[in-house]
């Protein structure tokens, strides 16, 4: 049973998974649209609305909290310098998941995760 087990598992390990959900979010940081499929759009938006947050407080424990999940500089500095600026009045919803179709490969239900402006 999976009682008070949260996130999806995406048929991957630990680690593997770790990792993805941190290049999405650097990527999405960095670039500030990203086209991925829905499962893992819908798994990194979470994921980068905590980092926003940090970027929007600030202090120096939120900038490691941050650096110890993203692992590059150049986006924390611009989380912590434009972006915190850019959401200083919006209090959460820093992200959207916008559908497409099928890919067309596979099928798989693709997304694009996008920041809001």
């Amino acid at each position: 049973m999976r009682h008070q087990v949260s996130g999806r598992h995406l048929n991957r390990s630990t680690g593997h998974r770790l990792a993805l959900y941190r290049n999405l979010v650097k990527d999405l940081l960095r670039h500030e649209r990203i086209q991925t499929t829905q499962a893992k759009a819908k798994e990194a938006k979470s994921l980068a609305d905590k980092i926003i947050t940090h970027g929007k407080k600030g202090t120096l424990s939120h900038r490691r909290l941050a650096l110890a999940f993203v692992n590059d500089k150049d986006v924390i500095d611009k989380v912590f310098g434009e972006l915190s600026e850019r959401y200083a009045e919006r209090s959460g919803g820093y992200t959207r998941v916008l559908k497409l179709g099928p890919r067309q490969g596979d099928g798989a239900p693709m997304a694009i995760l996008e920041l809001v402006e």
